[in-house]
């Protein structure tokens, strides 16, 4: 309890022994030293107990709570970006009620995933993504057996008008658009 409550139970000691306030300063200071709460707090807690208050713990304080990164919002971010992945940060924020940064902290930090063409993907694939990439760069490879010209099929339909469709005796290239 380096300072605060410690030194509270210690201005209580001295309101409940009948010390005046600046007494109680004093009696602080001396004991604590460069650590000693400052004077106006002293006078405050001072008052505080003279008004009847027992507890010396801070009391309890409104607004938004300190950490919104809960495992139950963590758990919902990730269920809202694995169902959709496009999904903006924004919209997330919103359809949870928490801020804006603590969402994306959530998806960098803790998710591990980062933004990419607006969407979230992760750093590092997963064991099941790796085994799909396998599989099919396998399947690739396999068609590439049987027909030559699969790539050159499989980059023509990909993007048309990119690679030789036929050869002209005018000119050596016509571009399938």
């Amino acid at each position: 309890m380096g300072g605060g409550n410690e030194q509270r139970v210690a201005i209580k000691l001295c309101f409940k022994a009948g010390l005046s306030v600046t007494e109680t300063l004093g009696l602080v200071q001396k004991a604590y030293g460069n650590e000693a709460v400052n004077r106006s707090n002293v006078f405050r807690w001072y008052s505080r107990f003279r008004d009847g208050r027992k507890l010396v713990e801070d009391d309890e304080r409104g607004g938004r709570s300190k950490s919104t990164r809960t495992e139950v919002n963590i758990a919902a971010v990730a269920d809202l970006v694995k169902n959709d992945r496009r999904i903006a940060p924004r919209m997330i924020a919103e359809s949870l009620n928490i801020h804006k940064t603590v969402v994306l902290r959530i998806l960098k930090e803790v998710l591990g995933k980062r933004k990419l063409c607006a969407r979230f993907v992760p750093h590092r694939l997963t064991l099941e993504q790796r085994e799909d990439r396998v599989t099919s760069c396998q399947d690739i490879i396999a068609k590439a057996d049987l027909d030559k010209k699969i790539l050159t099929k499989l980059l023509r339909d990909m993007r048309p008008g990119v690679l030789p469709v036929t050869r002209n005796k005018e000119t050596e290239f016509c571009m399938g658009w």
